[in-house]
């Protein structure tokens, strides 16, 4: 009888915190854009872990490993649910990665509560802002899901970015989920007892909150009086690698008369979204591989050669793997590296190239053909078009405007578009196709970290993309300008270009990051060696 209640008294608190954590995965979910809201319930965030904190110091340490893995991947399952349209095995692999992230950050979550008892949310908060960078580190790296991203329409929250990153955001965000979390870990009868134990914390948590506002709306500006780039930004509604050489017309077709739309208001560039024109210009220009491709380069090349002003575009750039070899080779393969990139053309020639370097894992890139051949095979087989790296930060400039080209999510990482602005970029120009995804969460949730790639380097933000989102974002990351998702149009717009303040980011990059996680190994080390020490001085 002992055994069985035992069992079910059991049974009861682990249904009770797989719930909490379910509650904690919706939650966060919501706080971002999702299928119930277009920009998402921003102050959720803010509560949103407070589920995850609780079961945290409650659990036992048997259970704290698979928790971290359930949490994991039920939240990156409901969060990046539009995964499935890309690939069904996109919706496995992205939520067990995250499983296996959370099934060694849960355990660091309950020891640094155990270690410190009174103040181990601090530490809490620390460890969460380590795993946060970290885990948009290396061949993995997914910034998707920061918590400091979910603000992205708080404009005077989010100000302190251009000193801190999106790492100051999301410590402001996660630290009242610690604080909770530990309040109520003993229930709600203790709660007040532990509000009165903490009081000056609060106060010092609300001092730095009303201090962040206050710089948020000091720093703002109105930037109507900064130089201004007229641009046009080409929006043809597809995905342009789907459907054949007859797609590939079709949308050239569109893209052209878009294009000559939107030049009876004068821009001083047209700009198209990435690959928005498929056959490889360059390739098919040097090496007439296949005719009916090479004539269809012909007719783009034909097109600019009457235009006045710039154009700027996403195409596969196709050159020669060995120089020493033909274009094509003895039985029948190509000679042929294919980069990612954008083309500028000016008077109807090339006059710049970036080629992407930071590529999208499994799909665009996947450096272990040789260690995992089986799962190779597997990406081969579902038709992943891998590109090689491209090398260089290239800096554009047509008619005295400076910028550079994130492409596709590069501008979900911070250190790329820091690396364009250091190089001289005056503005940052995304060229993305999220279509494949058919989905507005998709789409808004990129453009929300988006927003925080200006903000963090004060520089003006363009967004040309195949079906949304579209926009001209200045260097406070207000939305200017936003054409309607899923529409085949166009925007013109002005962008600010505005250089006169540099950012303590675009100048010492994630140092915010980076400090976080050394103090947080510093208060880990602390907290076992006095324990330790603690446990030796007990036994004697």
């Amino acid at each position: 009888m002992k055994k069985t209640t035992k069992f079910r008294i059991g049974l009861k608190k682990a249904t009770a915190e797989l719930l909490l954590l379910l509650l904690s995965s919706v939650l966060f979910a919501l706080a971002f854009p999702s299928v119930l809201s277009r920009w998402g319930f921003s102050p959720l965030a803010f509560i949103a872990i407070v589920p995850v904190f609780i079961v945290v110091h409650t659990s036992s340490w048997k259970f704290i490993i698979p928790y971290g893995a359930f949490y994991g991947y039920i939240t990156y399952g409901i969060f990046n649910y539009w995964l499935t349209t890309f690939h069904p095995l996109a919706i496995i692999i992205v939520p067990t990665i995250y499983a296996t992230y959370f099934l060694m950050l849960f355990p660091l979550l309950k020891l640094a509560g155990k270690l410190f008892p009174k103040y181990g949310y601090l530490l809490q908060a620390l460890a969460w802002i380590g795993y946060e960078y970290l885990r948009t580190k290396g061949f993995l790296g997914y910034p998707y899901g920061i918590i400091g991203y979910s603000l992205a329409t708080i404009k005077p929250f989010i100000q302190i970015a251009s000193v801190t990153g999106v790492w100051g955001v999301s410590l402001l965000v996660i630290l009242p989920s610690a604080y909770l979390g530990n309040a109520l870990k003993n229930g709600k009868n203790k709660f007040l007892e532990f509000f009165t134990s903490h009081r000056i914390d609060s106060f010092i948590y609300a001092g730095l909150v009303v201090i962040n506002l206050i710089f948020g709306f000091i720093v703002m500006t109105d930037y109507s009086d900064s130089p201004q780039w007229k641009v046009a930004l080409i929006q043809h509604n597809a995905d342009t690698w789907k459907g054949g050489l007859k797609a590939y017309e079709r949308n050239f077709k569109i893209l052209k008369n878009l294009s000559l739309e939107a030049l009876k208001e004068e821009p001083e560039i047209v700009i198209w979204s990435e690959t928005a024109f498929v056959p490889g210009v360059d390739w098919h220009t040097r090496y007439r591989t296949d005719n009916a491709r090479f004539a269809l380069v012909n007719d783009l090349k034909k097109f600019l050669s009457t235009q006045n002003v710039p154009y700027l575009f996403g195409n596969d750039d196709g050159q020669l793997k060995d120089p020493d070899l033909p274009p094509v080779l003895e039985d029948g393969s190509y000679n042929r590296v294919d980069y990612n990139a954008v083309l500028l053309y000016e008077d109807g020639a090339l006059k710049q190239t970036y080629r992407k370097t930071h590529l999208v894992p499994f799909t665009e890139n996947f450096p272990y053909k040789e260690s995992l051949p089986g799962v190779y095979k597997i990406l081969l087989a579902n038709d992943f078009h891998f590109w090689e790296r491209g090398t260089e930060f290239t800096v554009f400039e047509t008619g005295g405007i400076k910028f550079s080209t994130p492409i596709c999510f590069e501008d979900v990482f911070g250190y790329l578009s820091r690396k364009f602005v250091n190089s001289g970029a005056e503005v940052i120009v995304n060229l993305t196709n999220d279509s494949w995804s058919g989905s507005l969460s998709s789409q808004m949730q990129h453009l929300g970290i988006s927003i925080f790639r200006a903000i963090e380097n004060r520089r003006s933000l363009v967004r040309s993309t195949n079906s949304g989102m579209t926009a001209i974002i200045d260097p406070d990351g207000r939305v200017l300008s936003l054409l309607e998702p899923f529409t085949s149009d166009y925007l013109v717009g002005n962008v600010p270009v505005y250089t006169e303040r540099s950012t303590v980011y675009t100048a010492y990059g994630d140092w915010f990051a980076y400090l976080s996680i050394i103090i947080g190994l510093f208060l880990f080390i602390t907290g076992i060696t006095r324990s330790i020490i603690r446990s030796v001085k007990s036994e004697n």
